[in-house]
């Protein structure tokens, strides 16, 4: 073995240890990233489900009295012109509650997806220095 050759898987040797570590290092990374996600999901689930809680007992409380102001109507009138109210109060707080969620739920998606795109990003300029 000359001394060329020698130096030369040194140099080999010495570098697969070092690539090792990068693919370790951005696997880790990819985890903690999953990691993160998964968590920031978690939370937004149970943001949600307090949101959809709350205007489910709001949206209940609001039907018992509406029908309590029902059953004070004095004419077919009255009651009609009471319905008619609630239906609308219904509805439109419905509209703004559906708003409010497919808010709710387009934020989620980016806050939760945002450390996996990262790591896409990451994996992309890795790729690119690669072919370079």
């Amino acid at each position: 073995m000359t001394a060329k050759t020698s130096t030369a898987k040194k140099a080999k040797t010495t570098t697969a240890p070092a690539g090792l570590e990068d693919v370790t290092a951005f696997g880790q990374l990819n985890a903690d990233a999953l990691t993160k996600a998964s968590e920031l999901a978690t939370k937004a689930a149970e943001n949600l489900n307090e949101e959809i809680t709350s205007y489910s007992k709001k949206s209940y409380e609001d039907g018992v009295a509406a029908a309590k102001d029902l059953a004070s109507a004095k004419t077919p009138t009255e009651f009609f012109e009471k319905q008619s109210a609630f239906a609308q109060a219904a509805f439109e707080g419905f509209a703004a509650q559906a708003t409010k969620m497919n808010e709710m739920f387009a934020a989620t998606a980016k806050e939760v997806t945002a450390p996996i795109g990262a790591r896409f990003e990451a994996a992309t300029e890795t790729m690119k220095s690669y072919t370079a």
